[in-house]
């Protein structure tokens, strides 16, 4: 399964405005393949060392993520920062911090916990919405959708976010996140929209989309942007459900 990107602002009915508040422009998904039989030990370790000491070295934690079907063992989770310089610094005072190279030094003892780790940095889009993110009570599922155009049809794709489907998911209940593109030295950063719903479940998100897909409004809007052409690759919609860690700010 090909690894997808996603995000969403963090704490419980925290503020979407926190990430204007604290100046963040700099977003950073980080996926890690864990290892066979690592994933607890794993997430013992970012909740009892990682998440603190990603704080304290000045990364503002957003969410923390398992796929609700995780058969490759992963942990998703999503930082923000200043700049890209921040970053770096914040990173490379996190490794030098005596406190982290004792937890990873425990934790690894029996052998180490992650295979690989991919890393991409994205960028809001300029219609994301503003807004609070759902009580736990009425979010217990969260999606990834990740679309791929063609070539040149990204700003087409995102007029359409802008002027018709976010309020058109509203409309039928679907909870709009937020919405990005990858940074633009990221691979696909010109043809790539990543963007994130909630819903209670994932019986109730199915009926919201089946109900948005009959909508005349959403077919006259979609056959009009695409009078060209199609927007998206053959193929080019991927999604992934999404269920948070029990350390994640966001429940």
């Amino acid at each position: 399964m090909k690894t997808l990107l996603f995000l969403v602002a963090f704490a419980t009915l925290l503020p979407f405005s926190l990430i204007a508040e604290e100046k963040l422009t700099c977003f950073e998904l980080r996926t890690y393949h864990s290892n066979d039989g690592k994933l607890e030990d794993l997430h013992a370790r970012f909740r009892d060392h990682t998440v603190a000491l990603f704080e304290k070295h000045g990364m503002t934690n957003l969410i923390y993520w398992e796929p609700v079907e995780n058969e490759e063992n992963l942990l998703v989770y999503l930082l923000g920062y200043p700049d890209r310089a921040s970053r770096d610094l914040s990173w490379k005072a996190f490794r030098d911090d005596p406190e982290w190279k004792a937890a990873y030094r425990k934790s690894t003892e029996s052998g180490k916990l992650v295979g690989k780790v991919d890393s991409v940095f994205l960028e809001l889009t300029d219609y994301s919405p503003v807004s609070s993110f759902p009580a736990p009570e009425t979010a217990s599922v969260y999606e990834l959708r990740q679309y791929t155009t063609n070539e040149g049809k990204l700003d087409d794709l995102d007029a359409r976010f802008r002027d018709h489907t976010i309020g058109l998911f509203s409309k039928h209940g679907i909870t709009n996140l937020c919405y990005f593109h990858p940074s633009g030295d990221q691979e696909n950063a010109g043809n790539t929209l990543l963007y994130f719903i909630s819903a209670p479940s994932i019986e109730a998100r199915n009926d919201s989309f089946k109900k948005f897909g009959s909508d005349p409004e959403w077919k006259a809007a979609r056959d009009a942007s695409e009078k060209d052409g199609k927007l998206l690759v053959k193929k080019g919609v991927m999604s992934m459900f999404l269920k948070t860690t029990g350390y994640s700010p966001v429940k």
